[in-house]
């Protein structure tokens, strides 16, 4: 007998793509559809954050694996990383959201291989025709001429510059950075133009780079921000398995801070019933490594994301489910998830006001956020066009 995933037609009269299709269309016909779509087996997902791998919503079949009895599951392979090509023709991203500080950023990869499971751009994988689970972890894309496309769109006529963000979707300082080296290579040009930058990240692999964003700090070209989620190495393991432990991410912000470089501990995400009891500690930590601002974010559920913390929460914390959500609910409107500009990063109502107060009372006794270094553009000379073939006559 065949153990091929089943594949059945969504449901989907209005001519849309939900997010999640009624469980009705997930499931072989004889089997309950009430029950969730079953969790890959541990042994194949060792390591990774996501517990499931369900069809991205755009496509018009849903496939799930069930077990048929033959133990033909047993044959599957394990999920491993593996790395494609972006073959994107511009690298600097433009957004006009209004509660956000940048209006450009550059993501070097697609995918993320931290596995964070929270992550809420695992959404976007949907768009490559994947799942926003595992294959979000598993199957990644890099830009390998992403350096060069920098290059030519500073050099462009009329670009004016302003800050870049980077590591706004996915961790430039994933594990596949160790080989390509792409974050270094695209910190030359910056450098090499006088171009700002402010880097999100929670990997130390940062400090490979470290000697480049000393020269830049000095020129208040560069600002570095490190999300330090928890502080226990239990939790941290079990939600975001391959990213830095804690302590090695406060050695990350010790070790900038000692260069100069600005730095500021992101709380984020805070998750109710799970880490928002460390909110304090993780600001002490962070003060005592000498960083001179902080920031939160609550946990944003959008789309697949909402299902996949849920199937992570049933596997690994099921008795904090109901908690969670309840919570959640009461800080996004009663919704699951409000994207409303202006409260999707820190949430509405009593329960959002208190993190909000906490966070604020602890960071004013720690002297955080009094003040912060601002970056500058005056450096900035556009780069030669490496594409340009017109001759140069003097």
């Amino acid at each position: 007998m065949s153990a091929a995933p089943a594949l059945r037609r969504r449901s989907d009269p209005a001519g849309l793509h939900p997010a999640r299709p009624d469980p009705a269309d997930l499931v072989p016909a004889g089997l309950d559809p009430a029950w969730p779509v079953p969790a890959i087996a541990p042994e194949r997902r060792r390591g990774r954050g996501a517990v499931s791998n369900p069809t991205g919503r755009y496509e018009p079949l849903a496939r799930v694996a069930f077990d048929d009895g033959w133990q033909s599951l047993e044959e599957l392979p394990p999920f491993t990383t593996t790395v494609a090509t972006d073959t994107a023709r511009k690298v600097i991203t433009r957004n006009e959201s209004p509660d956000i500080s940048f209006d450009r950023s550059i993501n070097p990869y697609r995918g993320c291989e931290h596995g964070c499971v929270y992550c809420f751009a695992r959404p976007t994988h949907a768009y490559l025709g994947l799942s926003p689970g595992l294959d979000f972890e598993s199957k990644l894309f890099m830009k390998p001429d992403a350096p060069e496309l920098l290059a030519r769109e500073l050099a462009a006529k009329g670009y004016a510059p302003k800050t870049i963000a980077i590591g706004t979707n996915t961790d430039p300082y994933q594990p596949i950075e160790r080989k390509t080296g792409l974050m270094r290579r695209i910190l030359e040009v910056l450098e090499a133009a006088g171009h700002p930058v402010g880097i999100v990240t929670k990997s130390d692999l940062i400090l490979r780079d470290v000697d480049i964003l000393a020269r830049m700090a000095e020129r208040r070209l560069v600002r570095v921000a490190l999300s330090v989620t928890t502080l226990d190495r239990g939790l941290g393991r079990t939600m975001e398995p391959r990213a830095p432990t804690p302590p090695r991410r406060l050695a990350a912000l010790r070790g900038l801070a000692e260069a100069g470089v600005p730095t500021t501990v992101m709380v984020a995400p805070v998750i109710p019933a799970i880490n928002d009891a460390e909110i304090e500690r993780i600001l002490d930590a962070a003060a005592a490594a000498g960083v001179e601002s902080a920031g939160y974010v609550l946990l944003r559920l959008p789309l697949e994301v909402r299902d996949l913390f849920q199937d992570w929460l049933r596997t690994h914390y099921p008795d904090r489910e109901r908690r969670v959500f309840t919570l959640m609910r009461q800080m996004r409107g009663g919704k699951d998830y409000d994207a409303t500009f202006g409260r999707r990063m820190t949430g509405s109502g009593p329960y959002a006001w208190m993190l909000g107060r906490r966070f604020e009372t602890a960071c004013a006794r720690l002297g955080l956020n009094l003040s912060r270094t601002p970056l500058t553009t005056e450096h900035f000379v556009p780069p030669r066009d490496p594409t340009a073939r017109q001759l140069e006559l003097f």
